[in-house]
């Protein structure tokens, strides 16, 4: 059984949950009135592959601190619904499937916070995800980061950290990207794959030959 492993955010959906996330706590009054030139802000760094990872998961945790769980549990479901779901990707759901009747484990990492993530990756039919963590103390977010964030090298981190409590192993693993900023991953399986890649990384895997695919209609 080999790994197959995922981003995300523009590469499973065609958007970016995490800033989409943002636009949405916004729409809701969630959130200070300066959150939103902060959010595109972090998301122009992250594309330019110069995010302030510190600053940014600060960011991220903050705008979860005020609300109770009840509250964000309820948003979090109209925004999965609301600004998630036009998202989705038949040609993605179509590589899943494939890879699950290859008997393959299914894994996704993503950098954008467990918090907004789980239920996406659900959706998709994908029990296992890496993600960062907020953490939380009876029952509210503190505001932090708890652990490693998986983000650039801290993808790997994170996985290595993943294997060593499962029976698998990166023989025969795939990752599929669409960002450079997950190169020490790429580097690391042995089938890295470029999906609807920016342009820094599709320079990359033309070099290195790399596959390049769409999932995109």
């Amino acid at each position: 059984m080999a790994l197959a492993i995922f981003d995300l955010d523009e590469t499973l959906i065609a958007g970016d949950s995490d800033h989409a996330w943002g636009e949405f706590m916004i729409e809701r009054g969630l959130v200070a009135a300066d959150h939103r030139a902060q959010n595109d802000a972090f998301y122009a760094q992250y594309k330019r592959g110069e995010l302030d990872a510190d600053d940014y998961f600060r960011f991220a945790c903050a705008a979860l601190a005020p609300h109770d769980m009840v509250l964000l549990e309820a948003a979090r479901q109209d925004f999965v619904e609301q600004m998630i779901m036009p998202l989705m990707l038949d040609k993605a759901a179509q590589l899943i499937e494939k890879h699950r009747q290859a008997g393959d484990k299914l894994l996704v990492i993503t950098a954008t916070l467990e918090f907004v993530t789980a239920p996406i990756v659900a959706r998709l039919g994908i029990n296992d995800l890496i993600a960062p963590i907020a953490e939380r103390i009876n029952d509210r977010y503190t505001g932090k980061l708890a652990g490693v964030p998986s983000f650039g090298v801290g993808k790997v981190t994170r996985l290595m950290a993943w294997l060593e409590d499962t029976p698998f192993s990166l023989q025969g693993s795939h990752f599929y990207s669409d960002s450079a900023n997950d190169l020490p991953l790429l580097e690391l399986v042995d089938h890295p794959v470029a999906v609807d890649p920016d342009p820094y990384l599709r320079d990359i895997a033309e070099r290195r030959q790399w596959p390049i695919i769409s999932l995109r209609d």
